[in-house]
Protein backbone atom coordinates (compact mmCIF):
# COMPACT_ATOMS: atom_id res chain seq x y z
CA UNK A 1 0.00 0.00 0.00
CA UNK A 2 1.73 3.60 -0.89
CA UNK A 3 1.60 5.79 1.57
CA UNK A 4 1.74 9.43 1.05
CA UNK A 5 5.75 10.10 1.60
CA UNK A 6 6.70 7.45 -1.34
CA UNK A 7 5.80 9.03 -4.78
CA UNK A 8 5.51 7.46 -8.22
CA UNK A 9 7.28 8.08 -10.91
CA UNK A 10 3.85 9.88 -12.66
CA UNK A 11 3.91 12.00 -9.45
CA UNK A 12 7.66 13.53 -9.89
CA UNK A 13 6.82 14.22 -13.38
CA UNK A 14 3.72 16.17 -12.58
CA UNK A 15 5.56 17.45 -9.31
CA UNK A 16 8.47 18.81 -12.24
CA UNK A 17 5.65 20.29 -13.99
CA UNK A 18 4.34 22.00 -11.41
CA UNK A 19 7.75 23.81 -10.88
CA UNK A 20 8.48 25.15 -14.24
CA UNK A 21 8.15 28.65 -14.31
CA UNK A 22 5.83 30.56 -16.94
CA UNK A 23 8.48 32.13 -19.26
CA UNK A 24 11.62 29.68 -18.86
CA UNK A 25 14.65 32.28 -19.05
CA UNK A 26 17.51 29.17 -19.44
CA UNK A 27 16.12 28.68 -22.80
CA UNK A 28 18.75 30.42 -25.50
CA UNK A 29 17.15 31.18 -28.76
CA UNK A 30 19.70 29.99 -31.33
CA UNK A 31 21.60 32.81 -32.77
CA UNK A 32 23.19 32.95 -36.68
CA UNK A 33 26.74 32.22 -35.64
CA UNK A 34 29.58 31.47 -37.84
CA UNK A 35 29.70 27.85 -37.27
CA UNK A 36 25.83 28.41 -38.62
CA UNK A 37 26.28 30.22 -41.53
CA UNK A 38 29.36 27.95 -42.42
CA UNK A 39 26.97 25.08 -42.50
CA UNK A 40 24.10 26.83 -44.24
CA UNK A 41 26.75 27.77 -47.50
CA UNK A 42 28.33 24.15 -47.42
CA UNK A 43 24.51 23.49 -47.70
CA UNK A 44 23.62 25.85 -50.23
CA UNK A 45 26.37 25.12 -52.45
CA UNK A 46 25.12 20.87 -52.52
CA UNK A 47 21.82 21.73 -53.25
CA UNK A 48 23.07 24.06 -56.03
CA UNK A 49 25.53 21.57 -57.22
CA UNK A 50 22.44 18.59 -57.12
CA UNK A 51 20.53 21.05 -58.76
CA UNK A 52 23.46 21.39 -61.81
CA UNK A 53 23.76 17.39 -61.85
CA UNK A 54 20.09 17.07 -62.62
CA UNK A 55 19.91 20.12 -65.40
CA UNK A 56 22.93 18.74 -67.50
CA UNK A 57 22.06 15.22 -67.10
CA UNK A 58 25.44 13.88 -65.44
CA UNK A 59 26.10 10.79 -63.63
CA UNK A 60 23.57 11.69 -61.20
CA UNK A 61 20.61 10.72 -63.74
CA UNK A 62 22.67 7.62 -64.92
CA UNK A 63 22.42 6.39 -61.42
CA UNK A 64 18.89 7.36 -61.32
CA UNK A 65 17.73 5.13 -63.80
CA UNK A 66 19.60 2.29 -62.78
CA UNK A 67 17.94 2.54 -59.44
CA UNK A 68 14.65 2.86 -60.57
CA UNK A 69 15.17 0.09 -63.31
CA UNK A 70 16.60 -2.18 -59.92
CA UNK A 71 13.19 -2.13 -58.78
CA UNK A 72 13.60 -1.91 -54.73
CA UNK A 73 9.75 -2.96 -54.00
CA UNK A 74 10.02 -6.16 -56.35
CA UNK A 75 13.40 -7.05 -54.41
CA UNK A 76 12.25 -6.46 -50.80
CA UNK A 77 8.50 -7.32 -51.29
CA UNK A 78 8.29 -8.65 -47.73
CA UNK A 79 8.66 -4.73 -45.82
CA UNK A 80 6.59 -3.64 -48.70
CA UNK A 81 3.18 -3.30 -46.29
CA UNK A 82 6.00 -1.45 -43.17
CA UNK A 83 7.38 0.95 -45.62
CA UNK A 84 3.46 1.89 -46.95
CA UNK A 85 2.76 3.53 -43.02
CA UNK A 86 6.27 4.45 -42.42
CA UNK A 87 5.93 6.62 -44.96
CA UNK A 88 3.09 8.71 -43.58
CA UNK A 89 6.10 10.19 -41.04
CA UNK A 90 6.80 12.41 -44.25
CA UNK A 91 3.15 13.75 -45.18
CA UNK A 92 3.07 17.09 -44.44
CA UNK A 93 -0.22 16.94 -42.77
CA UNK A 94 -0.25 14.17 -40.22
CA UNK A 95 3.19 15.17 -39.34
CA UNK A 96 2.17 18.54 -38.37
CA UNK A 97 -0.73 17.73 -36.45
CA UNK A 98 1.35 15.75 -34.18
CA UNK A 99 3.87 18.56 -33.97
CA UNK A 100 1.67 21.13 -33.32
CA UNK A 101 0.01 19.22 -30.62
CA UNK A 102 2.68 18.71 -28.77
CA UNK A 103 4.28 22.30 -29.12
CA UNK A 104 0.97 23.78 -28.20
CA UNK A 105 1.04 22.13 -25.03
CA UNK A 106 4.31 23.36 -24.29
CA UNK A 107 3.14 26.46 -24.94
CA UNK A 108 0.69 26.23 -23.12
CA UNK A 109 3.03 25.19 -20.46
CA UNK A 110 5.45 27.66 -20.79
CA UNK A 111 2.60 30.81 -22.07
CA UNK A 112 4.63 31.55 -24.57
CA UNK A 113 3.93 31.52 -27.90
CA UNK A 114 7.38 30.98 -29.57
CA UNK A 115 7.17 27.20 -30.41
CA UNK A 116 4.33 27.33 -32.54
CA UNK A 117 5.63 30.80 -34.25
CA UNK A 118 8.38 28.73 -34.97
CA UNK A 119 6.51 25.91 -36.68
CA UNK A 120 4.63 28.42 -38.78
CA UNK A 121 7.41 30.43 -40.10
CA UNK A 122 9.35 26.59 -40.97
CA UNK A 123 6.36 25.40 -42.50
CA UNK A 124 5.45 28.68 -44.57
CA UNK A 125 9.20 29.15 -45.41
CA UNK A 126 8.91 25.30 -46.54
CA UNK A 127 5.58 25.56 -48.89
CA UNK A 128 7.43 28.85 -50.27
CA UNK A 129 10.60 27.28 -51.19
CA UNK A 130 9.99 23.78 -52.20
CA UNK A 131 6.74 24.64 -53.99
CA UNK A 132 8.69 26.96 -56.53
CA UNK A 133 11.25 24.52 -56.81
CA UNK A 134 9.17 21.86 -57.61
CA UNK A 135 7.18 24.48 -60.76
CA UNK A 136 9.92 25.92 -61.46
CA UNK A 137 11.45 22.62 -62.28
CA UNK A 138 8.53 20.48 -63.34
CA UNK A 139 10.45 17.00 -63.50
CA UNK A 140 8.70 13.64 -63.76
CA UNK A 141 8.80 10.70 -61.58
CA UNK A 142 10.02 7.67 -62.23
CA UNK A 143 6.33 5.82 -62.82
CA UNK A 144 5.53 8.94 -65.60
CA UNK A 145 9.04 9.00 -67.59
CA UNK A 146 9.02 9.11 -70.85
CA UNK A 147 12.79 9.01 -72.65
CA UNK A 148 15.21 6.56 -70.56
CA UNK A 149 17.91 8.18 -69.80
CA UNK A 150 16.84 11.60 -69.60
CA UNK A 151 16.51 14.15 -66.63
CA UNK A 152 12.76 14.61 -67.28
CA UNK A 153 13.07 18.22 -66.56
CA UNK A 154 10.50 21.00 -67.77
CA UNK A 155 7.70 18.59 -68.38
CA UNK A 156 5.47 20.16 -66.10
CA UNK A 157 5.93 17.47 -62.99
CA UNK A 158 6.29 18.36 -59.19
CA UNK A 159 8.34 15.67 -57.27
CA UNK A 160 11.98 17.35 -57.63
CA UNK A 161 12.76 17.88 -55.06
CA UNK A 162 11.33 15.14 -52.69
CA UNK A 163 8.39 17.01 -50.68
CA UNK A 164 7.89 13.84 -48.43
CA UNK A 165 11.80 14.18 -47.34
CA UNK A 166 12.30 17.96 -46.75
CA UNK A 167 8.96 18.10 -44.76
CA UNK A 168 10.56 15.27 -42.49
CA UNK A 169 13.65 16.96 -42.27
CA UNK A 170 11.75 20.43 -41.29
CA UNK A 171 8.98 19.04 -38.97
CA UNK A 172 10.99 16.12 -37.32
CA UNK A 173 14.31 18.84 -36.92
CA UNK A 174 12.23 21.85 -35.56
CA UNK A 175 11.81 19.48 -32.44
CA UNK A 176 15.56 19.64 -32.35
CA UNK A 177 15.68 23.42 -32.78
CA UNK A 178 13.56 24.09 -30.11
CA UNK A 179 14.79 21.67 -27.50
CA UNK A 180 15.77 23.68 -23.92
CA UNK A 181 18.60 21.54 -23.12
CA UNK A 182 22.23 20.29 -25.28
CA UNK A 183 21.51 16.52 -24.58
CA UNK A 184 17.81 16.99 -25.73
CA UNK A 185 19.13 19.06 -28.88
CA UNK A 186 21.57 16.02 -29.86
CA UNK A 187 19.15 13.32 -28.89
CA UNK A 188 16.40 14.90 -31.16
CA UNK A 189 18.63 15.52 -33.85
CA UNK A 190 20.38 11.99 -34.11
CA UNK A 191 16.36 11.19 -34.20
CA UNK A 192 14.86 13.63 -36.94
CA UNK A 193 17.95 12.56 -38.72
CA UNK A 194 17.03 9.36 -38.66
CA UNK A 195 13.52 9.76 -39.87
CA UNK A 196 14.27 11.89 -42.25
CA UNK A 197 16.71 9.58 -44.20
CA UNK A 198 14.25 6.69 -44.01
CA UNK A 199 11.41 8.54 -45.25
CA UNK A 200 13.67 9.86 -48.01
CA UNK A 201 14.74 6.00 -48.70
CA UNK A 202 11.16 4.88 -48.77
CA UNK A 203 10.27 6.91 -51.08
CA UNK A 204 12.96 5.52 -53.42
CA UNK A 205 11.93 2.16 -52.11
CA UNK A 206 8.28 2.88 -53.37
CA UNK A 207 9.18 4.17 -57.15
CA UNK A 208 7.63 7.45 -56.38
CA UNK A 209 10.87 9.55 -56.64
CA UNK A 210 14.27 9.68 -58.17
CA UNK A 211 17.31 9.28 -56.31
CA UNK A 212 18.37 12.97 -56.50
CA UNK A 213 14.91 14.42 -55.66
CA UNK A 214 15.66 12.74 -52.20
CA UNK A 215 19.35 13.97 -52.21
CA UNK A 216 17.98 17.98 -53.25
CA UNK A 217 14.98 17.32 -50.81
CA UNK A 218 17.27 16.73 -47.78
CA UNK A 219 18.92 19.69 -48.95
CA UNK A 220 16.21 22.01 -48.78
CA UNK A 221 14.89 20.82 -45.68
CA UNK A 222 18.13 21.59 -43.96
CA UNK A 223 18.76 24.76 -45.40
CA UNK A 224 15.12 25.74 -43.84
CA UNK A 225 16.52 24.56 -40.45
CA UNK A 226 20.15 26.75 -40.27
CA UNK A 227 18.16 29.71 -41.61
CA UNK A 228 15.39 29.87 -38.51
CA UNK A 229 17.80 31.88 -36.62
CA UNK A 230 17.43 35.00 -38.78
CA UNK A 231 13.62 34.92 -38.99
CA UNK A 232 13.54 34.83 -34.16
CA UNK A 233 13.33 38.83 -34.32
CA UNK A 234 10.42 38.84 -36.66
CA UNK A 235 8.83 35.68 -34.47
CA UNK A 236 9.59 38.00 -31.43
CA UNK A 237 7.63 40.72 -32.87
CA UNK A 238 4.47 38.71 -33.65
CA UNK A 239 4.60 36.78 -30.45
CA UNK A 240 5.03 40.59 -28.37
CA UNK A 241 1.67 41.67 -30.64
CA UNK A 242 -0.18 38.55 -30.38
CA UNK A 243 -0.27 39.25 -26.62
CA UNK A 244 -0.89 42.91 -26.73
CA UNK A 245 -3.83 42.09 -28.50
CA UNK A 246 -4.80 39.50 -26.20
CA UNK A 247 -4.39 42.01 -23.26
CA UNK A 248 -6.60 44.54 -25.25
CA UNK A 249 -9.25 42.13 -25.90
CA UNK A 250 -9.31 40.98 -22.02
CA UNK A 251 -9.09 45.08 -20.87
CA UNK A 252 -12.14 45.67 -23.56
CA UNK A 253 -14.31 42.23 -22.10
CA UNK A 254 -13.47 43.72 -18.19
CA UNK A 255 -14.32 46.78 -18.48
CA UNK A 256 -17.19 48.27 -16.50
CA UNK A 257 -20.48 48.80 -17.56
CA UNK A 258 -22.25 52.43 -15.66
CA UNK A 259 -24.66 51.41 -13.58
CA UNK A 260 -27.84 53.08 -14.76
CA UNK A 261 -29.81 55.65 -13.20
CA UNK A 262 -32.53 54.26 -11.10
CA UNK A 263 -36.25 54.73 -12.15
CA UNK A 264 -38.50 56.14 -9.40
CA UNK A 265 -40.79 53.83 -8.15
CA UNK A 266 -44.21 53.72 -9.66
CA UNK A 267 -46.13 54.08 -6.41
CA UNK A 268 -44.11 57.39 -6.00
CA UNK A 269 -46.49 60.44 -4.82
CA UNK A 270 -45.70 63.48 -7.30
CA UNK A 271 -45.74 66.87 -6.29
CA UNK A 272 -47.20 69.37 -8.52
CA UNK A 273 -46.57 72.89 -8.67
CA UNK A 274 -49.16 75.30 -8.86
CA UNK A 275 -50.16 76.76 -12.68
CA UNK A 276 -49.60 80.58 -12.69
CA UNK A 277 -53.11 81.89 -14.01
CA UNK A 278 -53.25 82.66 -18.01
CA UNK A 279 -53.81 86.18 -18.60
CA UNK A 280 -57.14 87.23 -20.08
CA UNK A 281 -57.46 86.18 -23.63
CA UNK A 282 -55.06 83.62 -23.85
CA UNK A 283 -55.93 80.24 -24.17
CA UNK A 284 -55.47 77.30 -21.13
CA UNK A 285 -51.70 75.77 -21.46
CA UNK A 286 -52.36 71.62 -21.67
CA UNK A 287 -50.97 70.12 -18.99
CA UNK A 288 -48.18 67.43 -19.91
CA UNK A 289 -47.35 64.41 -17.65
CA UNK A 290 -43.52 63.97 -17.67
CA UNK A 291 -42.04 60.90 -17.71
CA UNK A 292 -41.98 60.44 -13.94
CA UNK A 293 -45.37 60.62 -13.48
CA UNK A 294 -47.78 57.77 -13.20
CA UNK A 295 -50.67 57.14 -15.59
CA UNK A 296 -54.74 58.35 -14.61
CA UNK A 297 -56.63 55.61 -14.34
CA UNK A 298 -59.09 55.13 -16.96
CA UNK A 299 -62.72 56.08 -16.75
CA UNK A 300 -64.22 52.78 -17.37
CA UNK A 301 -62.21 50.67 -14.72
CA UNK A 302 -63.69 50.48 -11.26
CA UNK A 303 -61.97 52.86 -9.11
CA UNK A 304 -62.95 51.04 -5.89
CA UNK A 305 -61.30 47.66 -4.69
CA UNK A 306 -62.78 44.38 -5.96
CA UNK A 307 -65.99 43.14 -4.21
CA UNK A 308 -67.82 40.01 -4.14
CA UNK A 309 -70.96 39.17 -5.65
CA UNK A 310 -72.89 39.39 -2.95
CA UNK A 311 -71.57 42.83 -1.97
CA UNK A 312 -72.67 44.72 -5.09
CA UNK A 313 -75.51 46.50 -5.60
CA UNK A 314 -78.04 44.73 -8.22
CA UNK A 315 -78.23 46.59 -11.98
CA UNK A 316 -81.93 44.73 -12.61
CA UNK A 317 -84.18 47.42 -13.11
CA UNK A 318 -87.13 47.33 -10.02
CA UNK A 319 -90.41 45.59 -10.67
CA UNK A 320 -91.88 42.99 -11.78
CA UNK A 321 -90.13 41.05 -14.72
CA UNK A 322 -92.93 39.23 -15.79
CA UNK A 323 -95.16 40.92 -18.57
CA UNK A 324 -97.96 42.70 -18.80
CA UNK A 325 -101.42 40.70 -18.71
CA UNK A 326 -104.81 43.18 -19.45
CA UNK A 327 -106.92 40.02 -17.68
CA UNK A 328 -105.07 40.04 -14.82
CA UNK A 329 -105.31 42.29 -11.40
CA UNK A 330 -102.40 42.97 -9.30
CA UNK A 331 -102.94 41.80 -5.58
CA UNK A 332 -104.73 43.82 -3.07
CA UNK A 333 -107.07 45.59 -5.25
CA UNK A 334 -110.29 44.71 -5.80
CA UNK A 335 -111.43 43.66 -9.16
CA UNK A 336 -115.03 44.73 -10.42
CA UNK A 337 -117.85 42.10 -10.59
CA UNK A 338 -117.08 39.76 -13.09
CA UNK A 339 -120.18 38.85 -15.22
CA UNK A 340 -122.20 35.56 -14.26
CA UNK A 341 -122.54 32.83 -16.76
CA UNK A 342 -125.59 31.31 -17.60
CA UNK A 343 -128.83 31.85 -15.51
Amino acid sequence: MRTEGTLTRLDRVFARLDREPQRPAHIDVPRMSRHRVVLFSATLAFYLSIVWAVVTTSWLVRLDWQVMFFRPYQQWPQIHAFLDYYVVLGQRGPTAVMVAAWLGWRSWRQHTLRPLLTLAASLLLLNITVGAAKLGMGRLGPHYATVIGSNEMGLGGDIFPSGHTANAVVTWGILAYLASTPRARRWLSALSAVTSLGVGLTTVYLGTHWLSDVLLGWAAGLLILLALPWCEPLIARAETALFDLRDRWRDRRGRRVPAPVPAAPVGAPVVLKPRAPAPDGAPAARETVGAGRTARTPVYLAPGPHTTRSERTPVTPAGSRRPPHSDRVPRGTTSAARPLTGS
